[in-house]
Parts: C-alpha cells; structure tokens; sequence
C-alpha cells in the first residue's frame, strides 16, 4: 500500500485516540488491509506520539488467549507500543473522558532488567526479566461500537490506551496457574489464572521478542511487557474503583472519574 495512504490513516487514528472520539474501521474502507500494512500503520500513529513529546516504555500482547485466537481467527498473538503518556499511578484515579468506549483486563507485567530480541527459550526470557507484578490494562478501540477486523485492531496500536501496575516481586517464583480475581466496586466480576496466557505468560515474553525483532526493534533493559488478558474485558464507567487480585503477588487498583 501507497505510503501516503498509510500516513493518513496512522493520522485518522491518532487523532481518534488524541481527542477520544469514534472511527469507522478502516478495513470498510480498505478490506484488503493487510497485517503488514497494519502494523506499519501502528508504527507512524505511534511516532505521532512520540513526536508529541510522549516516550515509548515498553509494548503489550494482545488475543494472548487461545479463545480469543479462534474468535477472531488467527494462530498469532499481536503487539503493540507503550508510551508513558499511558501509565496511570496505582491508587489514583484515571480521567473517562480520555476515552472512547474503554475496558480493562487484569494481566502480568513484567520489567526487564536486559534486552530481549529475536527467537528466546523461556529460560532466557525469564533470566531477562528483573521483576513481575500484578497489572491491568485499559483498553480502547478507537472504532465505532468497539467493532474491528485483526487489521484494524492491530492498526490501532492494539487498543493500547493505559496501564497500571501494582508492587513488583521476585521473578523467581512459579506465576505460571495463580488465581486472578477482578473486582469493579468490591463486586466479583472476572475470575482466571495466569495460565489462560498461552498457558504460561512467559510464553507472551517469548512471543513479544520475536515479533518485536521481526519488525526491527528490541525489548530494552528497563521496558515494561505487558503479558496479555487473562479474563473478559469489562467495561469501565465514571464513579467505579476497579481491583485486581493475583494470587501470591499481590493487588492493583485504581478509579473512574469523570
């Protein structure tokens, strides 16, 4: 596909995500997009950000669980780009009007204390980590009624809109089947285990490494790799304190103004 074309399409999503306001999917207009073009998409509406001033910190995972694989019809897991203009302070309280239409999964993160890039063994994935923690992330489709084919998903950055992250701990310990618990206003919502990421999120790590290298860049010492979704996806609506729960490594929470 033309450059130009992409240029401005990476510019149609920017803008939707800059002033949180809904876009038709670009495959209504292009339904031949395809991944390549998606992600080189991905690349230039994320690099409006960087030159905004915002600093990218990492990437996300994302249709890490085989169901959500055989939902959408793929065999591969997707990526895309953190900034820090994402990161949202534990405890605090997030802004709704940021958004679109936003949801929020509970996940690992993990923050690396090496570079990883290319085809890894878990065990080197693990010996690049420096620590795991309790996150959830929020995310945003920027398409109208939070409909989208993987091309557009993947065009949007993967739905990456915001991150929180509780206490780090020790990679050492066994987080490959710990329960999860999501709560929205002290409610149980979503129950799960860290295994529904490709039955062991480790797995995410070593897929994140391959197809960030594949497309020319690297995980750095001091990222931040958000492993994937672990439940549903609830939405979020101003007034609510969500909270997540992840067995052995603690709590993360944060709240919905308007």
């Amino acid at each position: 596909m033309a450059m130009d074309k992409l240029e401005r399409y990476a510019e149609i999503l920017d803008g939707a995500a800059f002033h949180a306001c809904a876009t038709p999917q670009l495959m209504h207009t292009d339904p031949e997009l395809s991944v390549a073009d998606a992600y080189q998409i991905q690349k230039l509406s994320v690099d409006c950000r960087l030159a905004r001033g915002e600093r990218r910190i990492g990437v996300k995972m994302g249709l890490t669980s085989r169901a959500k694989m055989q939902q959408v019809g793929v065999e591969e897991v997707v990526w895309g780009r953190l900034t820090d203009a994402m990161l949202i302070e534990e405890g605090t309280a997030l802004s709704f009007a940021r958004f679109v239409h936003p949801r929020v999964e509970p996940e690992v993160a993990f923050l690396m204390k090496a570079p990883l890039s290319g085809k890894v063994t878990a065990a080197a994935a693990l010996a690049a980590v420096e620590a795991i923690a309790p996150a959830m992330e929020i995310i945003d489709s920027r398409y109208e009624n939070f409909k989208f084919a993987l091309s557009d998903v993947i065009a949007d950055n993967a739905s990456a809109s915001g991150l929180v992250i509780g206490s780090w701990n020790d990679p050492s310990m066994d987080f490959s089947n710990l329960g999860v618990i999501l709560e929205i206003d002290g409610q149980v919502l979503e129950v799960g285990s860290t295994a529904a990421i490709l039955g062991h999120p480790l797995r995410s790590l070593v897929a994140a490494a391959r197809l960030v290298a594949a497309a020319g860049e690297d995980i750095a010492a001091g990222d931040i790799v958000m492993a994937g979704g672990i439940t549903a996806a609830p939405n979020l609506a101003p007034g609510q304190t969500i909270r997540t729960t992840i067995q052995g490594i603690g709590a993360v929470m944060f709240q919905v103004e308007v």
